[in-house]
């Protein structure tokens, strides 16, 4: 098996899940893993909320960027963007204290992200020489969990040899340096693709009541993977007798978020997309209110799990939905999903500090934020009203 070949399914795969651990574990999730020892030594909550707004701002941007770049010779130039982006990005959080900066710094880390993740994921689809590809793009984002499980793993080691949070960024940067190299070789084309660009009108009938009902729940997710995925380490820390034990269970979340793609996209297949992506919300409220009802160590190492192992499927199923919906017209309800998910994912870290600065414990950001994603619930139950035959079958 040559891995260097770049035209090898293999090499492909391998090199996008690569790319996640770059834009997504690097760029983001790290973020989460190292907070306990920021807000330790340097940051507040509040600014941290703040700085994880203003991430996902940047991912969002990226996100809506990302669905108007048809031409695949651009992608791959913004997706090269968007690794170096990553990259950089964490120099910044390693050699500096500034605020300013550090805001900066998390935006484009989060426009970045977008570039390596969505740009990414279209490149890698376009190479994939194969008919039936779904069951490779699953694969392909089991990234998602591997980001998260991986630079976790590469910061606690920093950490446990009596290593600095800004030495722990330091090392991901030059991981993360030297791991893009691959990427880039690999999803890049070894001469220019000529391609017809289709342009489609914008078609009002995709949003029937269906698609817009669909576009709210998916509003709820964003929120619903935020604030977990922002604070889960802080928030197991700052549990009675469980000091110490955050750490681990976001090493739980990257491990379930690897297989969760590949087995909730097949139950989809077998069950309806619809009715799935219900079970998987509903699991997800679960892990949500565990912190806040109980201390129990057991219970809240496995909220991590059922976090690690839904917020990844619940992103494919929707987007796999979506997709399917819009056929050959895909951009704009592309667009529109990306855009609810990313306005709930900007929302909700603000709510949630100023709850926390009020409260002076994380239990009233979880209780809501199982509420709002409840609501997402309650939008897909009355959508399946609305629901055409064929949508129903999905």
């Amino acid at each position: 098996m040559n891995l260097l070949d770049r035209n090898k399914n293999s090499s492909i795969i391998l090199a996008g899940i690569l790319s996640i651990i770059v834009g997504l574990g690097v760029a983001r999730f790290v973020f989460t893993s190292l907070l306990p020892p920021m807000l330790d030594d340097f940051l507040t909550i509040t600014f941290a909320g703040v700085l994880a707004s203003i991430n996902f701002a940047g991912y969002l941007s990226g996100s809506i960027f990302a669905t108007f770049i048809k031409d695949i010779n651009t992608k791959v130039k913004y997706f090269r963007i968007g690794m170096i982006i990553s990259v950089l990005s964490a120099l910044v959080l390693a050699f500096s204290q500034n605020e300013t900066l550090w805001a900066v710094s998390r935006i484009i880390a989060g426009f970045g992200s977008a570039m390596a993740l969505v740009v990414g994921s279209a490149i890698v689809m376009t190479k994939l020489k194969m008919d039936n590809k779904t069951k490779a793009m699953g694969i392909h984002f089991s990234g998602i969990g591997f980001a998260i499980f991986t630079t976790d793993l590469i910061s606690r080691l920093v950490l446990y040899f009596d290593g600095t949070w800004q030495e722990a960024w330091l090392i991901l940067a030059v991981f993360g340096f030297f791991v893009s190299i691959y990427s880039v070789y690999i999803l890049s084309f070894d001469k220019e693709i000529k391609q017809n660009v289709v342009k489609h009108k914008f078609d009002f009938s995709l949003f029937n009541p269906f698609m817009i009902l669909l576009i709210m729940a998916y509003f709820t997710e964003g929120v619903g993977f935020v604030v977990q995925g922002t604070f889960l380490p802080d928030i197991i820390n700052s549990l009675k007798g469980l000091e110490g034990y955050g750490s681990f269970t976001w090493t739980l979340v990257g491990l379930a978020g690897i297989p969760s793609c590949i087995v909730w996209m097949t139950l989809a297949h077998k069950f309806g997309s619809v009715n799935i992506i219900i079970v998987a919300m509903l699991t997800q409220i679960a892990g949500i209110l565990i912190s806040a009802l109980t201390t129990n160590i057991y219970l809240n190492l496995f909220s991590g799990v059922l976090y690690g192992g839904t917020f990844v499927g619940l992103v494919a199923l929707f987007m796999n939905l979506g997709g399917k919906i819009a056929g050959k017209n895909p951009v704009i309800l592309m667009g529109a999903l990306t855009t609810s998910y990313g306005i709930g994912q900007v929302v909700a870290p603000l709510y949630s500090v100023k709850l926390i600065e009020l409260y002076g414990n994380y239990n009233s950001s979880l209780y809501l934020t199982a509420f709002i994603v409840f609501g997402g619930v309650i939008f897909l139950f009355i959508s399946k009203k609305f629901a055409t035959i064929e949508q129903k079958s999905i």
